[in-house]
């Protein structure tokens, strides 16, 4: 009973938390430099692993989908099928799942050192509002990185499938490319952004109450810290499901 209850409190203090964010948006100061500086550390400092992430994975698909597709006699096929897996499932989730590693736990390890060296109080007292300043700028942040760092998964992983399938599997690259250009239309290319704008929210604001609701000194900021990563990468995969559906309902079968 008392971890329904302890669950059922924190949704509200969530729920509370994105209602002061959302109504802080129209309210000034805006601190458009803090949202800047925000894209290029979680955003631009982020690239290196999500470069490597795409590469990998589409390697990877190319060389285990090969041998599959030549049974049924349709190797060409195999760039539409590296392309379509990271357009529509594995960029958004993957990269997501990346951020959520790295910057999530990022976010709660600062936020939650800040509260408990007691900065955050020191804000309050000069009248500086601590959501506006620390929590929204992260999360526009990430909603508007995190979106584009898939396209970029996307467009590396392709290319790893490529190099892939010319260098071990012999396949054409002319053939790989046109192949993988069938797999890319309007509604594919919006399905694909539609994930990781919900998973950058949901990595933001699960990263930023995790930190502000940290308690127990510098063990508690460990213990967001891995609460955050754990229930970030859990949500991520629940809510893909649901867009999933959502996507292929009303996008991919209209």
């Amino acid at each position: 009973m008392k971890f329904i209850l302890n669950a059922i409190y924190q949704i509200q203090e969530l729920a509370l938390l994105t209602w002061r964010v959302v109504r802080g948006l129209f309210r000034p100061p805006l601190y458009g430099r803090e949202i800047l500086m925000q894209m290029d550390v979680l955003g631009v400092g982020s690239l290196t692993i999500i470069l490597l992430t795409g590469f990998f994975t589409g390697g990877v698909l190319a060389l285990n989908s090969a041998n599959t597709l030549q049974k049924f006699g349709v190797q060409s096929v195999t760039g539409e099928l590296v392309a379509t897996s990271l357009i529509r499932e594995l960029g958004p989730v993957l990269t997501c799942l990346m951020l959520a590693g790295r910057v999530g736990s990022g976010i709660a390890a600062e936020l939650g050192s800040m509260l408990v060296s007691e900065q955050i109080d020191a804000m309050r007292a000069l009248g500086t509002d601590p959501i506006k300043k620390l929590v929204t700028p992260r999360i526009i942040a990430l909603v508007t990185m995190a979106p584009t760092l898939t396209v970029i998964c996307d467009l590396v992983g392709t290319m790893g499938g490529m190099l892939v399938s010319t260098t071990m599997l012999h396949q054409p690259s002319s053939t790989y490319l046109a192949s993988a250009k069938r797999a890319v239309d309007y509604n594919e290319i919006i399905g694909g952004l539609i994930k990781p704008t919900v998973f950058g929210f949901i990595i933001a604001i699960i990263g930023c109450y995790s930190g502000l609701s940290t308690r127990g000194g510098t063990v508690g900021v460990g213990r967001s810290t891995t609460r955050s990563v754990v229930v970030s990468s859990i949500l991520i995969i629940a809510v893909d499901f649901l867009l999933s559906k959502m996507i292929i309902s009303v996008l991919l079968e209209s």
